[in-house]
């Protein structure tokens, strides 16, 4: 079993991300990095208009992708 990560690290979130929306972290990941969009605000609003993804899990995914993850 892997260690939590720590608070204010953006995949602190993965695992509610994943029980919320039914989907593994990996493909969520993906989608960030195919987007044609690069700006981390374009990526948030993106992930929540067509995805229906919440503000936070948007954020922790699109941050985790955009520091190089």
């Amino acid at each position: 079993m892997s260690t939590p990560a720590p608070k204010g690290n953006p995949a602190s979130y993965f695992p509610s991300i994943e029980k919320k929306y039914g989907r593994p972290v990996g493909e969520w990941l993906e989608l960030v990095r195919s987007s044609p969009l690069d700006r981390h605000m374009d990526l948030v609003n993106w992930l929540k208009t067509e995805h229906g993804i919440g503000h936070g899990h948007a954020n922790a995914l699109v941050a985790h992708v955009l520091r190089g993850n």
